[in-house]
């Protein structure tokens, strides 16, 4: 990309009017996107997995985004790694399966081998001056928080530990790193990972595109949050050893952060329990927490980390990049490590709110984009329920702008 290309991006950048919804350029440009992978995404944490995904050592996995993949594996040290699955020979991915179990990693093309820690370990026919200690896996950054795996590829990673202490009091009684994936869905969506983003940021749309979820979550209806029903809530949080707190941390509240952070609870409508269809609760109580409460918590470790919190399991959302106009919206529902499928619950009936939450998302976001395309489209004003949208952009295009310099 030559500097004028730059310049004409870090101006795109910078059109972007203060209120309003983004240009049409940033959802059809395939060369932003080339861009957002190199100066948002590579320069982000990313929430990649679980410990439970890598129980013992050799246990591996890959996280895949854009052009990039990322193998996240447990050496026989027990310690989690992070390395980018390109071969320092000549390229190559290293590692072809999705998931598995390994003694070592080896490159299909030419089998240079490397070790689960990263090292290369055997290269054949390159010479007595060759140091194979150079031609390592490059490594990526990971934090493990309360078992959730968090890994970032840049060389100097954005500031995420500050964050996480301030987090860790009010999610240590979930048990976050005593969870099991109960079920993983992915739902494919014709249109930009912003798009998807966007979606997720604000909830204007909930009462006119989610009927289901409407129904139980007061979110959709911030008038519904009076002062009596909040303190009903925040009273049945104490009972069940819930601390009563919220973080807001992003571009939306102040000076531009790296990382932003968010975390907040809001009551379900009565007679919910849980994200379910009956009201009823769906699976055993999370970590160390006494008793149901009929509330939801909005969880966020980074613009792109997103998860919901009940008192019985915790849904997971990512939006994955694969093209300028196509995005994988993965969900992953985690319950306690002990629970057992057909015992203790049944993933049907723990899957089918964000099932068909998630089906509804697919069909939005596809017509938003169909709109999109026009070249008669023209940005909006964003809603005042639209302010996880605002937070979104001041991020992104401080993150972008920045890295475009």
């Amino acid at each position: 990309m030559n500097f004028q290309d730059r310049e004409n991006l870090k101006q795109l950048c910078q059109s972007q009017t203060t209120g309003f919804a983004l240009p049409r350029e940033f959802y059809t440009s395939a060369e932003l996107f080339d861009e957002e992978i190199k100066s948002y995404w590579n320069q982000s944490w990313i929430w990649v997995g679980h410990i439970s995904q890598v129980p013992e050592p050799g246990d591996f996995f890959l996280f895949d985004y854009g052009p990039e993949s990322v193998i996240i594996a447990r050496d026989r040290e027990g310690q989690i790694g992070a390395f980018l699955n390109i071969c320092r020979h000549r390229g190559s991915r290293v590692c072809v399966k999705a998931a598995g179990n390994a003694r070592v990693f080896s490159c299909p093309y030419h089998a240079w081998t490397y070790e689960l820690n990263g090292r290369l370990r055997a290269a054949r026919e390159m010479g007595k001056d060759f140091d194979r200690d150079a031609h390592g896996l490059l490594q990526a950054h990971v934090r493990v928080f309360q078992g959730m795996i968090f890994v970032c590829t840049a060389e100097d990673p954005p500031d995420i530990d500050a964050g996480l202490e301030t987090l860790a009091p009010l999610t240590n009684p979930y048990g976050l790193d005593r969870m099991k994936i109960a079920h993983t869905a992915s739902y494919p969506v014709p249109a930009n990972w912003k798009l998807a983003v966007e979606n997720y940021m604000e909830c204007y749309h909930c009462g006119p595109a989610h009927l289901e979820y409407s129904k139980s979550h007061s979110l959709k209806d911030p008038a519904s949050m009076t002062d009596e029903v909040m303190s009903e809530m925040r009273s049945s949080a104490e009972r069940a050893g819930l601390p009563n707190g919220a973080v807001g941390i992003n571009c939306a509240t102040g000076a531009p952060v790296d990382v932003d952070f968010y975390f907040a609870r809001y009551p379900l409508y009565p007679g919910y329990l849980s994200g379910s269809q009956s009201g009823a609760a769906l699976a055993p109580l999370l970590g160390d927490i006494k008793s149901h409460v009929g509330a939801a918590t909005d969880l966020q470790i980074g613009i792109v980390n997103n998860f919901l919190i009940y008192t019985d399991h915790v849904v997971g959302y990512r939006f994955i990049p694969r093209s300028v106009q196509e995005t994988d919206i993965q969900v992953v529902w985690f319950v306690h490590e002990d629970a057992e499928d057909g015992r203790d619950f049944d993933v049907a009936s723990l899957t089918w709110l964000w099932h068909v939450t998630s089906l509804d998302d697919e069909r939005i976001i596809r017509v938003n984009q169909e709109g999109v395309n026009s070249h008669h489209f023209k940005p909006g004003p964003l809603s005042e329920m639209e302010w996880g949208i605002r937070a979104f952009y001041a991020g992104y295009l401080h993150q972008m702008q920045k890295n475009l310099t």
